[in-house]
């Protein structure tokens, strides 16, 4: 018997109270996590509100996990007692479909969510399969590091996949969670980065984060200057914008790629994609070796999503920080 204890919600909306549960016997191919640290993503927020109409209570939320490796079933071989790691969106893959075993585990449709039938990091410990557990380089920050693991790698992972070029003129929509972690990489990456955004405050951090230029995105004159500009524009926002305005800044063969969650239709006229060879395109996180290398690159430059800590025996008041939307830029929680 192993008693895990954490904060769960018993109803949508619901307030967060301690929750103990017994976990099992360790499974021969699973891992047990000591979780020190658990970010707190706005898809945790979706998740408890019952947004996408299939999450089950109670409720532990939490997947931008870093901890220490607790325990390790009988055929876990490459991870040790307490090493380091990171666990994101997902906890576990088939790993016999064709995305699995062409290294597209993200893509895997019966990969199981960390927080989707079964219960995430906030708590003391957390289980997972060890194929979805990512070693933490020496040298990461293992307190900022946990929304790397699915805020940071959401925004990495398309760079990997449309061979984002160091000589490319990209632009990030949204200076928030994701946008500020998209900044740094394309930054370090050798890219000319423009931010979109309407907020004063945000746009002197942008600059300060690597942003080359930025463009008031309520401002329509601004948009129509900036026509034929960009190589690749990333949008992390969640609500509807003109998206035609942008894709009109976008250079023939140009991407506008979504990875914010945005719920309603895109209203796209296509004889500017026709023309102009454009595409539109999304992503979800990626695969354990795109995270890995997401970890290798964001070592060597430095990078660092900004965090505002609370202790775990403060969850409420960091949900609400979350909620809120004032957090700068990712709410973490500490052991």
């Amino acid at each position: 018997m192993t008693i895990i204890n954490a904060y769960a919600a018993n109803q949508a909306n619901g307030k967060l109270e301690p929750f103990s549960y017994d976990a099992g016997v360790l499974g021969a191919h699973d891992v047990e996590i000591d979780v020190q640290y658990c970010g707190i993503c706005h898809s945790d927020l979706s998740m408890l509100d019952n947004e996408w109409g299939f999450t089950q209570y109670p409720f532990v939320g939490g997947h931008e996990i870093t901890g220490t490796v607790a325990a390790v079933g009988s055929h876990v071989k490459h991870l040790q007692v307490g090493q380091w790691v990171g666990l994101g969106w997902h906890a576990s893959y088939c790993n016999t479909c064709h995305e699995c075993m062409s290294g597209d585990q993200n893509l895997c449709t019966t990969a199981q969510g960390t927080i989707v039938g079964r219960h995430g990091g906030f708590a003391d410990k957390v289980r997972a399969n060890a194929a979805s557990v990512v070693v933490l380089p020496e040298g990461v920050d293992a307190a900022s590091a946990g929304p790397l693991f699915c805020g940071g790698i959401t925004v990495f992972n398309p760079m990997v996949q449309f061979d984002v070029k160091p000589t490319d003129s990209v632009a990030v929509i949204g200076i928030g969670g994701l946008g500020h972690m998209a900044v740094q990489f394309l930054h370090a990456w050798g890219c000319k980065v423009t931010a979109f955004t309407s907020s004063e405050a945000k746009t002197k951090e942008a600059l300060e984060l690597g942003a080359d230029d930025t463009i008031n995105s309520r401002d329509p004159a601004a948009l129509s200057a900036a026509a034929g500009r960009f190589d690749y524009i990333i949008s992390t926002v969640n609500v509807k914008l003109d998206w035609n305005a942008y894709v009109g800044t976008l250079k023939p063969r140009g991407r506008l790629h979504f990875v914010g969650a945005t719920l309603e239709p895109l209203d796209l006229n296509v004889f500017p994609l026709l023309m102009g060879q454009r595409s539109v395109s999304g992503s979800p996180v990626g695969s354990p070796s795109t995270i890995a290398k997401m970890l290798d690159f964001a070592k060597q430059h430095q990078i660092k999503p900004m965090v505002e800590m609370f202790d775990f025996k403060d969850i409420n008041a960091a949900i609400d920080r979350v909620r809120s939307g004032q957090a700068r830029y990712r709410v973490v929680l500490k052991r």
